[in-house]
């Protein structure tokens, strides 16, 4: 039994320490975005700004990404049960709009989906999916992640 319970912080240790590393190229906390201003349509025809009003999830994905599919339906709950944060997906990586509306169609999701591109990859510094970024009402960066996160761990996030 000791020796499981060694092999569990082991194992958690080594999680922790590669999760640390695949983020340090992402933005920073404290970094503030509100120079940039972008504007992106989404899968239902409307625009999305990503200068948010509250605190708000940007999350980035890509549709071929299966840790996205598999993590997707944990932020459409974290929507779903807290109405004091927005929540603004961000498709990339995609060679046919079809692509993300299929996405979005399979999930179900209810909040906006946007059609990306890789200046908005760029500027947000996304090297892997998904991505995560807590935005403020300043627009600043206040939690970042990378990969799976299970509902709790996102609500957590932005708090």
């Amino acid at each position: 039994m000791k020796s499981i319970a060694i092999q569990i912080i082991v194992f958690f240790l080594i999680f922790q320490f590669l999760s640390f590393i695949k983020q340090i190229d992402m933005l920073s906390t404290d970094t503030s975005m509100a120079s940039e201003q972008f504007v992106l349509e989404t899968t239902i025809g409307q625009t999305v700004s990503l200068t948010p009003t509250k605190k708000t999830v940007l999350y980035f994905f890509a549709p071929w990404c299966s840790v996205c599919h598999a993590s997707i339906g944990n932020l459409q709950a974290v929507y779903e049960k807290n109405p004091h944060i927005d929540v603004i997906a961000i498709g990339l990586d995609f060679i046919e709009q079809e692509e993300v509306d299929r996405f979005v169609s399979r999930h179900q999701l209810t909040f906006p989906v946007a059609y990306g591109n890789e200046s908005i990859k760029k500027a947000y510094k996304v090297l892997g999916y998904p991505s995560y970024y807590i935005i403020d009402e300043q627009n600043t960066v206040i939690s970042k992640s990378m990969g799976y996160s299970t509902e709790i761990g996102l609500y957590i996030r932005s708090l």
